[in-house]
């Protein structure tokens, strides 16, 4: 097995490896991260696996032009480098949670899955993973990567802040009629008075009017 400057046996990397790691990245730069090798060591592996259109894996996942990695515009219109965020070195107040969120998983700093339980299902309308970035230490300005971890919704209500708050659930399981919708009657039409009589649950004398209409209530 090879071996690094250190006399560390390098690690090797196998198609499935650099797929995955394609996969889940926006760069071959960000890819190396995802697989916790250098760069020139993932770039030497990617470059003996080709796909099925004969370009090797690491040609296929140039990305010159960061398409699909979200930009922080300053003032002067420059990008500051994501590890200034995560070593603390740069205030966090005037970029978008969100964005740094994403700007963390395109370049492969975290993984987009569930720390706890592994859940990676997308949802089908907008193919985004409904995770949360989870600060263990409560400090929503500490981007330290020891300190970070994304959760799904439900691993994050079990193990850290719930992403809902009690008055959104409340909301959601109301029935109270909202505000414009308006509860809707439905008119039984011969054949259902018909069946109902076969059944035995249709009274003539004790019709008044009004019964021939049936509640959804």
């Amino acid at each position: 097995m090879p071996e690094n400057r250190k006399g560390r046996p390098r690690k090797i990397l196998t198609r499935e490896d650099i797929e995955r790691a394609i996969k889940m990245t926006k760069s071959n730069k960000a890819a190396a991260r995802y697989l916790h090798v250098s760069f020139p060591h993932y770039k030497t592996y990617a470059k003996l696996f080709e796909n099925e259109d004969g370009v090797t894996l690491y040609d296929s996942h140039l990305n010159q032009a960061g398409k699909g990695i979200p930009k922080f515009l300053t003032n002067k219109g420059k990008e500051p480098a994501i590890e200034q965020i995560i070593d603390g070195t740069l205030p966090v107040e005037h970029y978008k949670p969100e964005k740094i969120k994403r700007k963390l998983i395109a370049e492969g700093y975290l993984k987009e899955e569930c720390k706890r339980c592994g859940y990676t299902e997308a949802r089908v309308f907008d193919n985004k993973v409904p995770l949360v970035l989870n600060f263990k230490d409560k400090n929503r300005h500490n981007y330290n990567i020891d300190n970070i971890e994304m959760l799904c919704y439900n691993c994050s209500f079990l193990y850290a802040a719930s992403p809902i708050s009690e008055e959104q659930v409340a909301q959601m399981e109301s029935y109270i009629e909202r505000a414009g919708v308006q509860e809707h009657d439905w008119e039984l039409d011969e054949s259902h008075i018909e069946h109902l009589k076969e059944l035995g649950l249709w009274e003539e004398d004790n019709s008044k009017p009004g019964d021939e209409f049936i509640s959804r209530i």
